[in-house]
C-alpha cells in the first residue's frame, strides 16, 4: 500500500474570511491555524503546505477572557542590552490590535520555514473592511464547526 501526497498542482487552495467581533482570542488562533495549515484537508500532509488563505476582520473586537486584559503583557526584545519592551494587552489593542491575532496564530504553526510559508497566507484587517473581494472568500463561522 502506497501513501499518496499531494503535488503542488492539485491543492488546491480556498479563501476564507473570519469576523472576529465578540469572539475569543484563542478560539480564532486555533480555527485560522488549522485553516492555513490544511488540516481541515484530506490531503493534509505534515511536510506540504495544503493549506488556504484566511483574512480576519474586526480584529480590534476579539475578547479575551478571565483578567487577561489587565494582565497579558506582551514582550520583544530591540537586541540591545537592557532593550526588553513590554506591552499590556489594553495598549496592544488601542494600537495594534491585529499583532494581538498575528501573534497568537504564529504560535500555531510550525517554527520552520514551512510554517513561515503558511504564515505568509495570512491576512488580518482591525476594522471590517479588506481589499480581499476580488478572490471571493467565504465566510467561516468560529462556532459552527
Amino acid at each position: 500500500m502506497r501513501t499518496e501526497f499531494p503535488s503542488s498542482l492539485e491543492i488546491a487552495r480556498a479563501w476564507h474570511v473570519i469576523d472576529a467581533n465578540d469572539a475569543v482570542l484563542g478560539r480564532v488562533a486555533s480555527r485560522a491555524a488549522m485553516l492555513l495549515m490544511g488540516k481541515h484537508k484530506p490531503t493534509y500532509a505534515p511536510s506540504i503546505d495544503t493549506g488556504d488563505h484566511v483574512v480576519i476582520i474586526n480584529a480590534e473586537k476579539v475578547k479575551l477572557t478571565g483578567g487577561k486584559e489587565a494582565q497579558k503583557v506582551y514582550r520583544r526584545h530591540t537586541g540591545y542590552p537592557g532593550g526588553l519592551i513590554e506591552t499590556g494587552a489594553t495598549r496592544m489593542r488601542e494600537t495594534r490590535p491585529q499583532r494581538m491575532i498575528e501573534l497568537a496564530i504564529s504560535g500555531m504553526l510550525p517554527k520552520t520555514k514551512l510554517g513561515k510559508q503558511m504564515y505568509r497566507k495570512l491576512k488580518v484587517y482591525a476594522g471590517e473592511k479588506h481589499p480581499h473581494q476580488a478572490q471571493k472568500p467565504e465566510a467561516y463561522i468560529i462556532g459552527k464547526y
